[in-house]
C-alpha cells in the first residue's frame, strides 16, 4: 500500500516569518511540521547567549511565536513536529516547551536528540592535530562553539518512542525530513537509494519558500504572490519518490524550474553530496510537472556514508565595523570613493598616532555603481550611490575611533553626502567558521525522552564509489555567424555560500542550449568574470539530470559570514552577476522569429 506522508516546512532560518508555520498547520493538511533554525554563525550567537544565562541558548521564537499560538491546533490535528530549535541548550528548550504544554493542558510529549556538542573533546581534537578541512589551518585555541552534524536516525528513534515534538541541536538540515520518513516507512541503514531520496526531499524543503518561487531567476513569474508566499510541502512515498507542492491559494510557484533551482543550491558535486547517513548521488534526478504547483521528483541514488562527520566550529577573530551613507549629484561614484578613502586615511593616521596596529582589512563598496560587478560595471555615471565603508581590527577600541570619525566626512568631504543610516556604527565581533572532519566513533548520539536516555549508533561507513568521469556536453557545432547574448537568455542560476566557498548552479532553459553554455561558462571564464571576488580555484560539476552544472568557487566570499566585510557576504548575488556573462550562439537564434529574438539588441558580433 502506497501510504503517502505529507511533510511541510514552516521556516527556513531563525528570523523567518512565523506565518509559515501557521500556514502549514492550518492549510497544509500535513502529518509533520519541520522548521530549520540553525546556521553556522547562529550556533556562536546561541553559545554566547547561554554563557550569559544558563536558561538561554535556544531559538526562543519557536516557543513564543510558533508553539504558543499553534500548539493546540497541532495537537488537535495530530501533527508531529521536528525542529533543530534546541540550539546549544536542548534541555532548556524542552523544559520551556513542556511548561507551555502544561499551561495549555496539552498532552504533547517531547524528546531531544543530542550529542552534537563536542566542546568536551575540543582539547582532545586540537591535540590530535585536527585541521580545517578546506584550508588545512590548525584548530583555533579558543572556540565559541563546536558541533557535529548529526544524521536522521536519532530523530526516527525519538518518533518511534512516541514523541510528538522532536528537538535537535546541530543536525544536517535535510535530516529533519529524512528522520520522519525513516520512521514512517521503516527504512534501514543499508537502504542507500531511499535515504538519498529522503535527504533530497529534506534538501528541497529546508530553505522554505526558496523552492516555491522565492529568489527565482524569472522573478516576474512569482512577484504577484510575494506578499503571501506558499511554504513547501513534500508528499512522500515508500519507494523514495515524492512530489513538491504548497498550500492551495498561496502565492509563489512550484514548477520544474523553481524546484531545480533549489535542488542545485549549495550542493557542490551532485554525484557525491556527503551526509551522515548516506552519500547522495543526485546527478540523474528527474523532475516532472504533474499538475498545477505539483512537481514529481525521482531518480535519487545513494551509497554508503563515510566514517566521519562534518564538524562546524566558530571562533572569535577580532572586530568589524560598517557604515553606510548616501552620496548624490554628478560624479557621485567618484565622490563616494574619494570620501571613503579619505575617511580610512584619516583614521589610519589617528591609529598610528595612538599606538594601534593598522586595520587588518578595509573595504569600500559603491552600492548603485555596481561595485559587485568589478570590471563589468556599467553604472559609473549614476547620480546617486550608497557608500558602504567597512573595516576590521583586532582591537575594538581602534574601530570605535573609526565609528567616531566617520561623521567628520559630513562637513569635510563631498557635497551631497547624507543619510548616515542607523546612526554611529558600533563594532561587532568577527566570528569565523572552522570546519573539520571527526571520526563518528568520537561523537555520541542519544535520545532523551521522559527521563530515559538511549544511546544510538551512527550509520556504518562503507566503500566509497569510484570517482566518476566528468560528463561533458558535446561541443557546439555551427558553421554560420555567431552573436553573443547574456547567459540569462540561455539559463537560470542560483547561488549561495558554504563558509568562504560559493556555489553557483547554472541550469539550461533548453537542452539545446547546454553545449553553448558549457563552452562559454568554463571555470577559467568564471574565474575571470568574478576575478574581483575569487581568490581560489573554480571547479565545475556536471548535472546531466538537470541539463546544467554546479560551479564551486573557493575563497570567494572574503571569509564568509560575519568574517566578511562585503555587503553580500553569502554570495547571494553571484548568480545574478554571472548571468550577464556573454555567450556566443548562432546568430539566427537572435534573428526575428528566432528563439532568442528578445535578446537580439543585446547581442554583438562575435569574432571566431
Amino acid at each position: 500500500m502506497d501510504r503517502a506522508i505529507r511533510i511541510g516546512c514552516g521556516g527556513a532560518f531563525w528570523g523567518d516569518s512565523p506565518e509559515g508555520a501557521a500556514q502549514i498547520v492550518r492549510q497544509g493538511n500535513v502529518d509533520y511540521l519541520v522548521m530549520d533554525y540553525l546556521a553556522e554563525v547562529t550556533m556562536a550567537i546561541l553559545s554566547r547567549m547561554k554563557a550569559k544565562s544558563p536558561d538561554a541558548g535556544f531559538a526562543g521564537d519557536f516557543i513564543t511565536q510558533v508553539m504558543r499560538p499553534l500548539a493546540a491546533e497541532i495537537a488537535a490535528r495530530r501533527i508531529r513536529v521536528v525542529v533543530n530549535a534546541g540550539g546549544v541548550n536542548l534541555h532548556a528548550c524542552r523544559d520551556a516547551l513542556q511548561a507551555l504544554f502544561a499551561e495549555q493542558g496539552l498532552p504533547l510529549r517531547v524528546a531531544v536528540v543530542e550529542g552534537d556538542d563536542l566542546s568536551p573533546i575540543a582539547d582532545e581534537l586540537r591535540a590530535s592535530g585536527t585541521t580545517e578541512m578546506f584550508t588545512g589551518a590548525a584548530m583555533p585555541e579558543h572556540l565559541l562553539s563546536i558541533n557535529a552534524y548529526l544524521g536522521a536516525f536519532g530523530i526516527a528513534r525519538a518518533l518511534g518512542m512516541g514523541a510528538d515534538v522532536v528537538l535537535t541541536g546541530r543536525v544536517v538540515d535535510s535530516a529533519l525530513v529524512l528522520g520522519p520518513l525513516i520512521h514512517e516507512f521503516g527504512w534501514f541503514e543499508g537502504d542507500h537509494d531511499l535515504l538519498s531520496a529522503g535527504s533530497l526531499a529534506g534538501h528541497l524543503l529546508e530553505c522554505g519558500t526558496q523552492v516555491t518561487g522565492g529568489i527565482f531567476t524569472d522573478w516576474r513569474e512569482t512577484v504577484a504572490g510575494w506578499d503571501d508566499m506558499g511554504f513547501p510541502i513534500a508528499i512522500c512515498h515508500p519507494d523514495g519518490s515524492f512530489e513538491i507542492t504548497k498550500p492551495e491559494g498561496t502565492g509563489g510557484l512550484v514548477s520544474v524550474a523553481t524546484v531545480s533551482e533549489q535542488l542545485c543550491y549549495e550542493v557542490g558535486d551532485p554525484a557525491a553530496y556527503l551526509l551522515p547517513d548516506v552519500t547522495c548521488d543526485w546527478s540523474q534526478v528527474r523532475l516532472e510537472q504533474t499538475g498545477p504547483d505539483l512537481v514529481r521528483v525521482t531518480g535519487a541514488r545513494g551509497h554508503a556514508p563515510t566514517g566521519s562527520l562534518k564538524v562546524s566550529a566558530t571562533w572569535a577573530d577580532g572586530w568589524r565595523i560598517a557604515a553606510t551613507m548616501m552620496v548624490a549629484g554628478r560624479e557621485a561614484a567618484a565622490k563616494a570613493q574619494a570620501s571613503g578613502e579619505a575617511i580610512l586615511a584619516r583614521v589610519a593616521r589617528l591609529l598610528a598616532r595612538d599606538g594601534f596596529a593598522p586595520f587588518t582589512d578595509t573595504l569600500i563598496e559603491l552600492l548603485g555603481a555596481e561595485s559587485n560587478y568589478g570590471a563589468q560595471a556599467r553604472a559609473q555615471a549614476t547620480r546617486e550611490v550608497v557608500l558602504k565603508l567597512a573595516a576590521s581590527h583586532r582591537d575594538r577600541a581602534a574601530l570605535e575611533i573609526l565609528g567616531r570619525e566617520i561623521y567628520h566626512a559630513a562637513t569635510a568631504t563631498a557635497q551631497g553626502l547624507t543619510g548616515f543610516a542607523g546612526g554611529r556604527p558600533a563594532p561587532q565581533p568577527v566570528v569565523r567558521l572552522f570546519s573539520c572532519l571527526v571520526p563518528k566513533a568520537l561523537v555520541p548520539m542519544r535520545v532523551s525522552f521522559e527521563g530515559r536516555s538511549h544511546d544510538l549508533p551512527h550509520a556504518e561507513p562503507g566503500a566509497q564509489p569510484p570517482a566518476r568521469p566528468e560528463t561533458r556536453p558535446p561541443a557546439p557545432v555551427h558553421d554560420g555567424p555567431l552573436r553573443t547574448v547574456p547567459l540569462i537568455a540561455l539559463a537560470r542560476a542560483r547561488s549561495g555560500d558554504k563558509g568562504d566557498r560559493a556555489n553557483i548552479g547554472v541550469l539550461s532553459r533548453d537542452p539545446a542550449f547546454l553545449p553553448w553554455i558549457a563552452a562559454a561558462v568554463t571555470p577559467d571564464a568564471v574565474r575571470h568574470w568574478l576575478a574581483h571576488f575569487v581568490q581560489g580555484d573554480v571547479r565545475r560539476h556536471g548535472w546531466p539530470g538537470l541539463d546544467g552544472f554546479n560551479l564551486v568557487l573557493d575563497r570567494a566570499l572574503g571569509g564568509g559570514g560575519t568574517a566578511s566585510l562585503r555587503h553580500d557576504a553569502q554570495g547571494k548575488a553571484l548568480a545574478q552577476i554571472l548571468l550577464d556573462l556573454p555567450v556566443p550562439v548562432p546568430a539566427d537564434w537572435t534573428a526575428p522569429g528566432g528563439r532568442l529574438e528578445d535578446f537580439a539588441t543585446e547581442g554583438r558580433p562575435h569574432d571566431r
